[in-house]
């Protein structure tokens, strides 16, 4: 290849990436004027996508994980013509852009997952890859690959640093997930300066003992380096790979290269000068490209278009030759399918007997995943207390890709990054699981869940003081507040077997928010007539015959201590009605109509009722109700005396019912 125009087309990412962020004010040069070859390298002779067909099921996908350096993606996406405008690049992390200050998946086309908390996207990377290793064991024919691409990521030295970098890049060893390549942009800076200050461990050796294999390129402008190393890695399906790239930040900027100050702050006008002769670049006009670099990509492309082509035969003779299987394949990406679950009686069975809802749950998974076959989930090394164990299906490991239970380990962050991966990639409907008070390790890939609009599933168990012996440590209080408040995000806390249900379909037939279901450890009595019921988020319970004086409110095990309440209420000639929350979310997303009559203004002495913090209640209470909740930790000893110990009696709920 022509070494002139290859160097102007790397020195193109450079220039668009330091001019975007000199024109925002705002943003980060470092990597990009670093990683330029390598991503370069990447994209341009490895990487197989389709500009027109920018979802093709079996591109390759990339995902990088140092966000910051978005300017370097967007830079790419517009060379390659995947929808960026040069005026794109030119409104950079403005508002209302394209391009905004970090990579947000949905928002710009091209962008296959939204990072920039460090170490996200190498936890979603390998959910990419552990999908497509599945997808293509269970698809594949002799001669016809249907699933057959690979996962590269491109991360930093600050992911390195994140705890879910190894959690992920731990477990991604121990199922020898080969399709996973790795390019590591070193160079030794963060923004604190030298990263020897906090950072100075053999990464290589780390990542040798996870079970990566690992290549190193000296030189990140040496091209014909970066190639070998990825074509190596290309080739070898022993092992994931893991190249470090040898870069200076800020290449290219005498008075910035290898700096902490190249990092997250515009070059200046003086600097970009500097660095266009440093590079010998001719053209003063910012934003310009000239056309022959245009026509280089374009060359580019025309190659990556034959893998299309070539994967469309292949797709062709499939379907011919296999109806049953590719009809299949198709189902599992299609979202509407499980809506059909609505009229499975199987799901909405009664049940008289008291059970655990988290036991509920494992019930309702065993039903679930011979409707929606495409379950693929598990548990942080919690499955038999979490009950989300699918039986029969197996456990996916490097021995056994058919397998639909995962094993995460004892990896709560990077599980939860790992499911958003497999979700992202298509095929597959995923699920996370811990204890409940666990899901502050879940939180920040939950948030991202939320923020990237896909509707992830957490099943989240032992969900109050009900935990009983194990003592405050495991006693959730607050952590309900926390999901709440996270916007684009539902939460279900079900009362029994119904609400269980009702909180999996809603779940399930999510499109563009994550779910988290709360589950009980104790045994619950089964109060929900209709679980179809619950799908309105709350629904009236029990009534008296008389316009309510008084509603109590309440959630999951508390559902019964307020229908207990209410019947010694009754009988003294009270009007109380009992309303089942399960989902404050999805009640919201009700009418108003509705949610009028559920809760009528008129009616203001509201008791709420939840074994948990009362944050968040205050909307439905109101100036003139009260919360029957827990505002302190808890404590350790039998769950019995602890609910009688913090007031979750029915003799203190009617009490404060009097009161009003």
């Amino acid at each position: 290849m022509n070494r002139e125009i290859e160097t102007k087309a790397i020195n193109s990412i450079r220039i668009l990436s330091a001019d975007g962020i000199q024109k925002a004010n705002s943003g980060h040069p470092g990597l990009p004027l670093g990683a330029a070859p390598a991503a370069y390298t990447l994209w341009g002779k490895f990487l197989n996508f389709n500009p027109s067909h920018l979802q093709w099921e079996n591109r390759d996908r990339f995902i990088l994980s140092a966000g910051h350096g978005s300017m370097l993606l967007y830079s790419l996406l517009h060379l390659f013509s995947c929808g960026l405008k040069k005026e794109d690049l030119m409104s950079f992390r403005q508002m209302g852009s394209l391009t905004p200050g970090h990579p947000e998946y949905g928002h710009t086309m091209g962008v296959d997952a939204t990072t920039g908390p460090l170490g996200a996207g190498l936890a979603m990377a390998v959910g990419f890859a552990m999908a497509e290793s599945h997808l293509s064991a269970e698809f594949n024919k002799e001669g016809l690959p249907l699933v057959d691409h690979r996962t590269y990521a491109l991360c930093g030295d600050g992911c390195l640093m994140e705890g879910i970098s190894s959690e992920a890049l731990s477990l991604a060893g121990t199922l020898n997930l080969h399709k996973l390549t790795i390019l590591y942009d070193s160079n030794h800076i963060s923004i604190e300066g030298d990263t020897e200050i906090a950072f100075a461990e053999n990464v290589q050796k780390r990542m040798e003992a996870f079970g990566f294999k690992t290549l190193t390129v000296e030189d990140g402008n040496d091209v014909s380096a970066i190639a070998a190393a990825l074509q190596k890695a290309k080739e070898d399906d022993s092992a994931p790979y893991f190249i470090t790239v040898k870069t200076d930040i800020g290449y290219g900027v005498p008075k910035k290269q290898g700096t902490a100050s190249a990092h997250g702050e515009p070059l200046g006008e003086e600097n970009i000068k500097e660095m266009r002769k440093f590079l010998n670049w001719e053209y003063e006009e910012a934003f310009y490209i000239p056309e022959e670099v245009y026509a280089h990509y374009q060359g580019l492309l025309e190659e990556k278009k034959k893998a299309y082509d070539a994967w469309e035969a292949v797709k062709t003779e499939y379907a011919k030759k296999y109806p049953a299987e590719y009809e299949k394949y198709v189902s599992y990406h299609d979202p509407k399918k499980v809506l059909d679950l609505v009229n499975n009686e199987e799901l909405w069975a009664k049940q008289e007997k008291a059970d655990a809802t988290r036991n509920s749950s494992g019930e309702v998974l065993q039903i679930l995943k011979e409707a929606v076959p495409n379950l693929f989930g598990g548990a942080a090394d919690l499955a038999p207390s979490t009950k989300t164990e699918m039986k029969g299906e197996g456990f996916f490991s490097k021995e056994n890709r058919l397998g639909k239970n995962i094993h995460f380990g004892v990896r709560e962050l990077a599980m939860a990054g790992i499911a958003n991966g497999i979700l992202l990639h298509g095929g597959y409907r995923s699920y996370a699981s811990t204890f409940f008070v666990f899901s502050d390790y879940i939180k920040p890939m939950a948030r991202l869940s939320a923020l990237m609009r896909i509707p992830q599933i957490f099943i989240l168990t032992h969900d109050s003081i009900g935990v009983g012996e194990d003592g405050p440590t495991h006693e959730p209080i607050e952590q309900l507040a926390m999901l709440r408040s996270t916007p684009n995000f539902r939460v279900f806390r079900p009362a029994d077997r119904q609400e269980t249900a009702a909180a999996w379909f809603s779940a399930l037939s999510s499109t563009d928010c994550p779910t988290a279901i709360v589950l009980s450890r104790q045994n619950l009595p089964q109060l929900c007539r209709d679980g179809k019921e619950a799908l309105q988020g709350a629904y009236i319970l029990s009534d008296s015959e008389k316009t309510p004086e008084l509603i109590f409110i309440a959630t999951g095990s508390e559902v019964e201590l307020a229908e207990n309440a209410a019947e010694i209420l009754r009988a003294e000639g009270r009007a109380v009605r009992v309303v089942s929350m399960p989902s404050m979310e999805v009640f919201e997303m009700q009418s108003k109509e509705y949610r009028d009559k559920v809760l009528p203004v008129s009616v203001e002495k509201r008791i709420s009722v939840e074994a948990l913090s009362s944050f968040g209640w205050g909307k439905y209470v109101g100036l003139k109700g009260k919360s029957l909740s827990m505002d302190g930790f808890g404590a350790s000893g039998p769950a019995k005396e602890l609910f009688k110990h913090f007031g979750f009696t029915v003799e203190n709920l009617v009490n404060m019912a009097r009161s009003l």
